[in-house]
């Protein structure tokens, strides 16, 4: 089979471009409708928790997406083709919304339809995009790819929140049609032009080869997502996946009603107080990528080059969100006499850092055991992840209002729910720390089209 090229910076900003337009129509779906919903509409807050929900719940579909993609052995079918349905999704969304003013039962409807289409569409694209990266980005690229792509990702959140905001003022129906669909022909034909050539064209399989792409295509999805669940390395990483975004989504509805109650924050402060925090974050993400960039630089220096061991930028960021959350519990024990900006941002620095350790480790894990079901992997994570965050904010939330119904203070019942969460990020730790890079298949077997070679140079990579 002929050798793929690897993408170097200018193909990898492509697809960040495509990332970006991936979460332009996500964030206007998920954050825009749900506003309208709620203040323009004064319809229950509970609707749009229960749709956006939904499109995260849709998203146990992307190892089955991911094993398509498989088959198929082309990516860029699929991300055209969910960017596609995405936009769809979108605008659906959106006159689902719209039809709630004159005709509710039938406007939550279509709207349950669009949110059920953007899931099914951020599942296709999303997937197969890291997939592509995982198979054609080289390893010492991995880390500033991975904040390359989630930088440019969250510059699409910004650049259409803002530029949304400013065309849908004064709001009108009419008016929300109008960007909604705006953005998705946008994304979707920014996304065609992004990866036009990309990819390039389906390598050549020599004769010796047909037999196995033809047992690869006969192989049905159960069995496929049954041979990587065998995998000790796959199994093991979608665990911490679950675990770690558990952790990681569960705070963020908790913690500018906590600065508010315990910290006496305006709601003015405690949105500056997120801004602190993803402020932290982006830092985070930047420091992973150095590390990474310097460790390929200087492969052979002592200690220049262990800084691009993303396992331990993964276990470190876990740990180090643990310590800022039990700053944050210490917060909730003292009050006003523990620095929270501080702790917030310290908290948004351990966050980045340990999602794009994590990222960049599945980018690579990706690869690891049976040939051909990277799809599949990716696929399990993102799901995963998926449904993580759908159960975070219910976990963060339903927690603090236990905690609240069982303790009198306010502040101590947030120092319990923080420390709940610290203790799901030291797990996580203890989970990433278990996993470790293997050649090794299933039963055994080393992966086809991996010889000695191949054992060797896993063995010694960064992890």
């Amino acid at each position: 089979m002929m050798a793929a090229q690897d993408f170097g910076w200018l193909r990898i900003a492509r697809l960040g471009l495509v990332q970006a337009c991936l979460g332009s129509v996500v964030v206007l779906t998920t954050s825009t409708l749900n506003r309208i919903m709620v203040v323009e509409l004064a319809l229950p807050a509970l609707l749009p928790g229960f749709l956006v929900a939904l499109h995260y719940l849709v998203q146990v579909a992307r190892p089955r997406m991911g094993h398509g993609s498989d088959v198929g052995g082309r990516r860029t079918p699929w991300i055209i083709g969910g960017m596609a349905l995405l936009g769809a999704g979108g605008i659906t969304a959106a006159a689902g919304t719209v039809l709630m003013a004159s005709q509710p039962s039938a406007g939550m409807a279509l709207a349950l339809l669009g949110f059920v289409m953007v899931g099914l569409g951020v599942s296709a694209s999303g997937t197969s995009l890291l997939v592509l990266l995982a198979k054609r980005v080289p390893e010492a690229r991995r880390p500033g790819a991975a904040t390359l792509v989630w930088m440019m990702m969250i510059a699409g959140f910004a650049i259409t929140a803002g530029l949304a905001g400013h065309w849908l003022d004064p709001y009108s129906p009419a008016q929300l049609m109008k960007v909604s669909g705006t953005v998705s022909l946008l994304a979707l034909g920014l996304t065609m032009l992004a990866l036009k050539g990309v990819e390039g064209q389906a390598p050549t399989v020599a004769p010796q080869a047909q037999d196995r792409e033809r047992e690869r295509e006969r192989i049905d999805f159960r069995s496929a997502l049954q041979q990587v669940w065998a995998e000790p390395v796959a199994r093991r990483f979608t665990i911490f996946v679950f675990v770690s975004m558990l952790a990681y989504s569960a705070q963020d509805l908790i913690l500018e009603p906590f600065a508010g109650v315990v910290y006496g924050y305006t709601p003015g402060e405690s949105t500056k107080l997120s801004g602190v925090q993803h402020g932290g974050v982006l830092l985070g993400m930047m420091l992973v990528a150095l590390a990474g960039g310097l460790a390929a630089r200087y492969p052979s220096h002592p200690v220049l080059s262990r800084l691009g061991s993303l396992r331990a930028w993964t276990v470190g960021g876990c740990l180090a969100s643990a310590l800022a959350l039990a700053g944050l519990v210490a917060g909730g024990l003292l009050g006003s006499a523990w620095p929270l900006q501080p702790t917030v941002f310290a908290l948004g620095v351990a966050n980045g850092a340990f999602s794009i350790g994590a990222i960049g480790s599945m980018m690579r894990l990706a690869g690891e055991g049976r040939e051909a079901r990277e799809g599949i992997r990716m696929g399990l994570w993102g799901a995963a992840q998926a449904v993580a965050f759908g159960l975070g904010g219910l976990v963060g939330t339903g927690a603090s209002d236990i905690a609240h119904w069982l303790v009198a203070s306010p502040g101590l019942a947030y120092a319990w729910v923080f420390a709940l969460e610290a203790g799901m990020f030291i797990l996580s730790g203890w989970l990433a720390l278990k996993i470790s890079p293997s050649a090794v298949g299933r039963s055994g077997q080393t992966p086809q089209g991996h010889g000695p070679s191949h054992l060797k140079r896993v063995q010694h990579a960064p992890s």
